[in-house]
């Protein structure tokens, strides 16, 4: 793989991490075991990705820092990759229940990746209850997001039980990284390239801020409507997080749930995020923590051409109102398409001045600082934030996919959380079903499970008002006997 420079965006992940909040994501795919297993399963496995790291620069690269930390870091090959680190081992203790799978795999992910090594990590996790095995993943969000985190799955994974052959690569980089006059050369050669892109998108930047000087200056006119729009209101997910987490898995079917968003006249993505609003709104009222205005979530958008399966981030957070004011559905509904179309117009528009890179010179200082600074003095609990959480839905693999011969029966996605945003929300298909993973402070939910059975009572609510649209209105008696008194 060729050394290349991280963007502002990848980078932002490293700059942000602190010991309360690691910047990683990944999932909690279960597995059958597979037909033949050629002694453990561990080694099995280690074998497996041992032929395939060099189809992917997030499992052969690391981290090279620039002279004096003065710029974003670059990727290198990294000279050895010990899988027994990478790979690693954990046996569940009998009854081997969800609960407790869940539970390690919180205790996992909290723990950061050692950055002196490529910034993934795997672990193995045998003793279900059900028979089968798990794969829990950690990649550092520095190298990836959602849409490439798919495509580096499809590079280890397979369409069938036989793993297809996978040819050696074909030509060998340098091990060697660059030493300190070449990194100050890339150091600067980026900069003048992003000083330069900025000034090209200076008059595009000058137009939108003229067509949006008037819907600001009537919403100064108001100053609590400007506050209602762009500030969410404070509720237990907007605090300083700690290093504790919990992790919750649920499923769902999806061509039934395809079917619910039709008949409520919805779209997938409109009706998850109703399903989350509803959830949430049950919680935070049943704990009478909820707030009288709406809550409003991050909504990751792609920022990607089509076909790119680049291995970095290239996606941006804006924000949607969920609606959770509204007691009823159909109005919970209404608030989400609103906002999800407002979201789509406004992508429509910035798209091409939505920045995923900015100058590299100071900023590993800079942001490094500033955010530190943010967590010491726990500024999430005292400035009002623009969200309350981040949901996200990611497509995923429509057929199933199999690991060294194993079926692949769940993908959980399992993101991250920061200060200020305790919960995370993130949705992916898989095959027939929508596999939800949720992340969150521990120290701030700490009945996650709650949160799910909110979940679970919400879809039960969609299906009941998608049938009751569905089926056939009676007459009423009132206009049957206006009827009768016309025709007499």
């Amino acid at each position: 793989m060729a050394i290349r420079s991280l963007s502002g965006l990848d980078a932002g992940f490293l700059y942000i991490e602190t010991p309360e909040a690691p910047m990683h994501v990944g999932a909690l795919a279960l597995f059958a075991y597979p037909d033949t297993l050629d002694g453990p399963l561990i080694d099995h496995v280690r074998r497996h990705l041992a032929g395939r790291l060099h189809l992917s620069g997030v499992l052969n690269q690391r981290l090279a820092l620039m002279p004096f930390d003065l710029g974003h870091p670059i990727w290198v090959n990294a000279e050895d990759i010990d899988l027994e680190q990478h790979v690693r081992h954990a046996k569940l203790p009998k009854p081997g229940s969800l609960k407790a799978l869940e539970k390690l795999v919180a205790k996992l992910h909290a723990e950061p990746l050692d950055r002196s090594r490529p910034l993934w990590q795997f672990w193995i996790i045998e003793g279900l209850r059900d028979g089968g095995f798990a794969l829990f993943t950690k990649v550092h969000h520095a190298a990836l997001d959602g849409a490439a985190g798919v495509a580096l799955a499809h590079a280890l994974l397979d369409l069938g039980p036989l793993p297809r052959a996978v040819p050696p690569p074909s030509d060998k980089e340098p091990k060697t990284p660059p030493g300190t006059r070449r990194k100050l050369g890339m150091l600067f050669t980026n900069t003048l390239a992003q000083y330069t892109k900025l000034a090209k998108s200076l008059p595009d930047l000058a137009q939108v801020a003229a067509s949006g000087a008037g819907k600001l200056r009537d919403a100064l006119k108001a100053p609590s409507a400007l506050v209602d729009r762009w500030l969410a209101p404070r509720t237990r997910f907007n605090v300083a997080i700690d290093s504790t987490r919990a992790v919750g898995t649920w499923s769902l079917p999806l061509p039934e749930f395809k079917s619910v968003a039709a008949m409520l006249d919805a779209s997938v993505n409109d009706l998850l995020l109703t399903l989350c609003s509803g959830a949430l709104r049950r919680y935070l009222k049943a704990n009478r923590e909820l707030p009288k205005a709406s809550l409003i979530a991050a909504i990751p958008v792609s920022l990607r051409d089509k076909g790119d399966g680049t291995a970095n981030n290239q996606v941006t957070m804006l924000p949607c109102s969920l609606g959770t004011q509204h007691a009823k559905i159909e109005d919970r509904l209404a608030a989400v398409q609103a906002g999800m179309a407002e979201l789509k117009n406004a992508t429509q528009t910035y798209k091409s001045l939505i920045p995923t890179d900015y100058p590299s010179l100071g900023a590993p200082w800079i942001v490094s600082g500033l955010a530190q600074l943010y967590a010491k003095s726990k500024l999430a609990e005292r400035v009002p934030l623009p969200v309350n959480l981040i949901i996200s839905n990611v497509p995923g693999s429509p057929v199933t996919l199999y690991l060294a011969g194993a079926r692949m029966l769940a993908y959980h996605p399992i993101s991250a959380i920061t200060h200020g945003l305790a919960l995370n929300i993130t949705v992916q298909s898989y095959e027939k079903a929508l596999d939800v993973g949720l992340v969150a402070c521990a120290e701030a939910v700490p009945d996650l499970d709650v949160l799910i059975d909110a979940l679970a009572a919400e879809y039960d609510d969609l299906k009941a008002l998608a049938a009751a649209r569905l089926a056939p209105k009676p007459a009423s008696k009132r206009k049957t006997a206006a009827r009768t008194r016309s025709k007499a």
